[in-house]
């Protein structure tokens, strides 16, 4: 059962004087905040504690204070005085390591239409009869193909080969977890 920690404040500007009531959800390490005004429940940016955002970014937790420390990514204690990371900050720190992680250049292409290039290593190669599942690993990105066995035969895909993996895509899914 998540916790609700509420503070009440007046806010000038929203109308007269417009009472807001902001909670605090906390559920694990997972912290929403959320806003009601006029009786409708606005939600604000998701706050990650250090934990879970050393997670989502696949570093230690000291790696994380330590950035913390050194005003890489700004961080506010929440409501039990523990720090806690904007979504938001969170979503730049990660933008600027990717960028800053050096990429190995992908070899020349005579032809593609593809924009989205990673470049990386076969890790995993899982043939039947038919079809075949190949696992690349492309700096901190998983990368997962599903094709003809022909083709990664003739390919000669096996673990350790440098390839890129090209996609395009009508459709890209991006999934938002539970809040509590």
């Amino acid at each position: 059962m998540p916790s609700i920690s509420p503070t009440s404040r007046t806010q000038p500007g929203l109308g007269k004087e417009t009472r807001a009531t902001t909670r605090a959800y906390e559920e694990s390490a997972y912290l929403c905040l959320a806003i009601r005004i006029c009786g409708h429940m606005l939600s604000l940016m998701p706050h990650f504690r250090i934990k879970e955002a050393a997670d989502l970014l696949g570093v230690s937790d000291d790696t994380m204070r330590r950035w913390v420390e050194q005003d890489r990514v700004s961080a506010t204690a929440d409501d039990s005085g523990k720090l806690a990371i904007a979504g938001d900050d969170l979503a730049r720190l990660a933008h600027t390591l990717a960028e800053e992680t050096p990429r190995p250049k992908p070899r020349p292409v005579v032809a593609e239409s593809a924009r989205n290039r990673f470049v990386g290593l076969v890790t995993r190669v899982v043939k039947d009869t038919v079809m075949a599942q190949v696992e690349m690993q492309s700096g901190p990105h998983r990368i997962v193909s599903l094709m003809s066995r022909e083709a990664a035969d003739e390919l000669g895909l096996e673990p350790g080969v440098l390839a890129t993996a090209s996609v395009k895509s009508t459709n890209v899914i991006i999934e938002l977890p539970e809040q509590p």
